[in-house]
């Protein structure tokens, strides 16, 4: 190759200790003997070493002779230098003469050559020769220099980096690629241009036929280990030896004998199929016979069309469905198109389509093996089908297909099932038969440990419930992210956890399963929407928008209910009554189509609350009653039904049901004793009863908002104050309920203050400086007529910064507009 010249370019590519003192004693004394060997493999600039010497012989007057005519003429020989380049080419007579001209003491002979070939005349010279000149990669500064001679400037921030990463520091191929990025906008990063890997074939076309067999070994199989792919290749200790110093000395080799990745670039890009296939084809099959994985070698062949390996795409997609299920699908769909019978792979199939979350998929190809007469797949497409219809919210489908594939996993996530849509006897009768067969391994022990969980938290008690079903998610969590699962231990214990005020303990279980990947991709928008469900219920609705938007758009139907809820629930808070409505007309509709269970209280009981807010306490009538009937299928067990009626409580009082509101706060207050939290709804439940009538004792109130807040109910504990001070007709106990939802707010504002931050500003910047006065002191509890004369206005001018605000706000009535200025500009005292 004849390199670009440049400013200083014989320094930036042959920049080494060795070279420089050749170079330095020729230019000293160019009359002076020199015998020199300069070895390195291709591409590391031995010509361009051999150039500078020829330049620095030519300046002081001394002929340049090539070979042959040192050979031809003994005279002019003595008074000239001897340079010769690629001498590992040179037939063995030639090396043998010029052996004899290096055995002369007073000669000038430097001779360039790569480490193999080896002949014994190459090895000869190597001894006689007196200087041995070895080159090596080009260093990272050496690299931004040619990069700035090439280039004629700085070279972009990263792109050195890359250089140095894609080419090893072998100066033809740092060139090569900055000749190609010459005069273009070399952004960072960038793929290799075409037009440097195009200079590779020459290179390719001349390697040994047994050489280039090695290196496209090593381009289609880069994760094997060199003697595991010698191994493959069937070649013996010594060929190989000698393959692999071979492709040592074309230069496309770092230190640890990998492809640099531009030659494997090259190679893959350059080497036609006729001449790669066999090698692959070879490869796998090998590796087949040896036991050996074949997904490294068999995943570049996706998309050829290859035909005969359908045995290696099938073995290469059950090694990527536990880590990548999406291409183990593709894998199994290669390993039909070249030649496996369809049939057997469809159960595997359907559960890589499923935990892709391809669940149209897996229903389909689930559908055909259930329906078909080989027995093989049916309980594992029972149990993909089951997990998928799960997750779609269609929890009495997906328990009849578990209960029926008589696994033991089945078995115990169709006892969730059954628990969860009423049917507590058929699940403790099938508790009770369900015996483990089998080894007990992690995962199965995991899933009866989750039955037991659930089933405990409609028998026994919430705090029971929680640990065992906490005690499921660790256990699961070293094999977890492999497994293909209707719901995950950790989204029952979280589930739990929320219904029984545990918010702590439901985000940190929830973060756990997160980072070991419980239940794959799949199960990570479950994951997040139950966080945002917690740090909605804190009053944290900045972590809650977060969560939300971490948990993405597309999903299956029971998070897109989880999701529309939590939406509503957020604009709820925030008292956007605009946003409200959107959000509402979209949650109603996923409701409309998710059967209700007992796992979907929740939001059931939040978009309750939101109906009634917006003067539509009918709108979701059957679905509460098919709650009730569930619940009282189950004997009302105050973990699920606390909440439930807490929500209930506050659509009634939303829409000023008396009668409504009486009957659950009676039910509230009979669910009191098991568990602390549920006292704290009971208590809190009755002073928002005594608040709708009027009746309204500061001191009783007061204590109720702070057993909220302190229970991790901190957007409701100043709600409740708030609102009581606002109907209270005693003005020393308005102000004294005014100053506890401040504080409450003040604290809960403390404990959420980067998230409160990002969600208030952008509220709190649509209040005018004026507004911003009138506002503080509406909440302070001030008429219009007071407002007027302490900021020297009409009490007609307050009243109509008082319209504005509503108007803009989206308020229907002046107690939605206290709640949307109290958490603007906080409550005060009048003075």
């Amino acid at each position: 190759m004849s390199y670009p010249r440049g400013p200083g370019t014989a320094h930036q590519l042959i920049a080494t200790d060795e070279a420089r003192r050749l170079t330095s004693a020729v230019e000293a004394d160019p009359l002076a003997p020199v015998r020199a060997a300069i070895i390195a493999p291709g591409g590391y600039g031995k010509t361009a070493l051999l150039g500078e010497l020829r330049r620095l012989f030519q300046h002081a007057g001394v002929p340049v002779l090539g070979l042959r005519e040192a050979l031809a003429d003994t005279a002019r020989r003595r008074q000239a230098a001897v340079l010769v380049d690629d001498a590992h080419r040179l037939p063995h007579d030639q090396v043998e003469q010029l052996v004899e001209l290096a055995m002369d003491d007073e000669t000038r002979l430097v001779a360039a050559y790569r480490p193999w070939p080896r002949s014994s005349p190459l090895t000869e010279l190597t001894g006689v020769l007196e200087q041995a000149v070895l080159l090596r990669p080009l260093v990272h500064s050496a690299i931004a220099q040619r990069a700035t001679a090439v280039l004629g400037s700085e070279p972009p921030a990263g792109l050195v980096d890359l250089l140095d990463e894609y080419t090893g520091g072998v100066p033809r191929y740092v060139d090569r690629v900055l000749l190609a990025l010459r005069g273009t906008r070399a952004e960072v990063p960038f793929p290799v241009p075409e037009a440097a890997i195009a200079r590779f074939q020459p290179d390719l076309d001349g390697l040994d036929p047994g050489v280039h067999r090695l290196l496209l070994g090593k381009a289609v199989a880069s994760g094997l280990h060199a003697e595991t792919l010698t191994a493959l290749l069937e070649l013996d200790v010594d060929t190989a030896s000698e393959l692999t110093d071979g492709a040592r000395a074309t230069g496309m080799l770092d230190r640890g004998g990998a492809l640099l990745p531009i030659a494997r670039q090259a190679i893959t890009t350059l080497s036609p199929a006729e001449r790669t296939l066999p090698v692959q084809r070879q490869l796998i099959e090998a590796q087949q016979r040896r036991g050996g994985p074949v997904l490294a070698l068999v995943r570049p062949l996706l998309g050829t069309g290859v035909v005969g390996l359908g045995a290696g795409f099938e073995q290469a997609g059950d090694e990527a469905l536990a880590e990548s299920p999406e291409l183990a699908a593709e894998l199994y769909a290669a390993a039909i198109a070249a030649g496996a019978p369809a049939t057997p792979l469809a159960g595997r199939r359907a559960g890589a389509a499923a935990r892709s979350g391809d669940f149209d998929t897996a229903l389909r190809l689930a559908d055909g093996v259930l329906a078909g007469t080989d027995e093989t797949d049916r309980a594992h497409a029972a149990n993909v089908a089951g997990a998928a219809l799960a997750h779609r919210g269609l929890l009495a489908p997906s328990t009849e297909l578990h209960r029926w594939s008589g696994s033991p996993s089945g078995a115990a996530f169709a006892v969730i099932g059954l628990i969860g849509t009423g049917q507590v006897k058929d699940a403790e009768l099938l508790l009770a038969e369900h015996r483990q067969s089998g080894p007990p391994v992690l995962a199965t022990s995991a899933a009866t440990q989750m039955a037991r969980g659930v089933h405990q938290s409609v028998k026994d008690s919430a705090a029971t419930a929680l640990a065992t079903l906490t005690r499921a998610s660790s256990m699961l969590e070293p094999v977890g992210r492999t497994e293909l699962l209707p719901d995950t231990p950790a989204a029952l214990a979280a589930l739990v956890a929320l219904h029984s005020g545990e918010f702590v303990v439901a985000d940190l279980v929830l973060e756990r399963a997160i980072g070991a990947a419980t239940g794959g991709t799949l199960a990570v928008p479950r994951h997040r929407l139950l966080q945002a469900w917690g740090a909605m219920l804190r009053g944290d609705v900045g972590t809650a928008r977060t969560k939300l938007a971490e948990a993405g758009q597309e999903l299956e139907l029971r998070d897109a209910l989880t999701a529309s809820a939590v939406r509503v629930g957020i604009a709820r808070r925030e008292s956007d009554l605009a946003t409200l409505r959107n959000a509402c007309e979209q949650a109603w509709e996923v409701a409309l189509r998710h059967p209700v269970d007992l796992f979907s209280l929740l939001p059931l009981g939040e978009l309750t609350v939101a109906a009634a807010r917006l003067g539509t306490p009918g709108r979701l009538a059957p679905q509460l009653a098919e709650a009730e009937v569930l619940l009282g299928q189950l004997g009302n067990p105050p973990l699920w039904e606390a909440t439930f009626r807490w929500n209930r409580m506050h659509a009634a009082i939303a829409g000023e049901q008396l009668d409504a509101a009486e009957t659950q706060v009676a039910a509230l207050a009979a669910m009191a004793g098991p568990h602390p939290y549920f006292a704290v709804l009971a208590t809190a439940s009755r002073c928002w009863l005594k608040v709708l009538t009027g009746d309204i004792d500061p001191a009783e109130v007061e204590a109720a908002a702070r057993g909220l807040h302190d229970a991790g109910l901190r957007w409701d504990g100043p709600r409740l104050a708030g609102q009581a001070a606002i109907r209270t007709t005693d003005r020393k106990g308005m102000l004294r309920l005014l100053d506890c939802a401040r504080v409450l707010q003040g604290n809960a504002a403390r404990q959420d203050a980067e998230a409160a931050g990002r969600d208030k500003a952008p509220r709190a910047a649509r209040l005018s400086d004026r507004e911003r006065e009138v506002a503080e002191l509406v909440v302070a509890g001030h008429t219009y007529k007071e407002i007027g004369q302490r900021l020297f206005i009409s009490a007609k001018t307050v009243e109509y910064h008082v319209a504005r605000m509503r108007q803009r706000f989206g308020c229907e009535s002046r107690d939605d507009l206290l709640e949307q200025l109290r958490v603007l500009v906080g409550a005060r005292p009048a003075s």
